[in-house]
């Protein structure tokens, strides 16, 4: 397996050696509470990102499907970042690579990704990695305090990377 996968500047994509997860990432877009089904889980592929040589988070991506046929589907892609590397750029970087390296490496023709309707941050850094917004999901996501509206957004293979 390829040690790194893609690199911009100091940020790099990589996959985990071994056992090796990121850092914990605590948010309150990512409390599940009792909420969590371990059954429903899908594995997604996953790269840690690095920054500085120190593993500051991971990217991750899984299927998703319009229809029966194979051009029907596409990459749902997530990102999860230690607090201390949030406002640096380095997710925006890091989205801009996995989006780069899943073209590259996969014959679909979009990427989504979807965040919470007050993560702003995240909201503006996937419009810098080149993302569109479509629209909200209204009430799709249930954590520990209930459900939650996100916000859709996509990148197609034919797009312009307006980051």
């Amino acid at each position: 397996m390829m040690e790194s996968v893609v690199s911009a500047g100091l940020v790099r994509l990589r996959p985990a050696r071994g056992a090796e997860t990121g850092p914990a990432t605590p948010s309150p877009f990512e409390d599940w509470g009792s909420n969590l089904d371990p059954a429903a889980a899908v594995e997604p592929g996953r790269l840690l990102i690095e920054c500085d040589d120190e593993v500051v988070g991971d990217v991750s991506w899984r299927a998703v499907w319009f229809g029966p046929t194979h051009g029907s589907r596409c990459w749902e892609i997530g990102i999860a970042l230690a607090p201390a590397a949030r406002g640096r750029g380095i997710g925006t970087a890091a989205q801009r690579l996995l989006v780069e390296h899943l073209f590259t490496t996969t014959d679909v023709h979009r990427i989504q990704a979807s965040t919470d309707v007050e993560n702003l941050p995240e909201q503006r850094a996937l419009e810098r990695a080149g993302f569109v917004r479509e629209g909200v999901l209204r009430q799709c996501q249930v954590r520990a305090d209930g459900r939650h509206d996100l916000v859709l957004y996509s990148r197609l293979c034919d797009d312009e990377d307006h980051g």
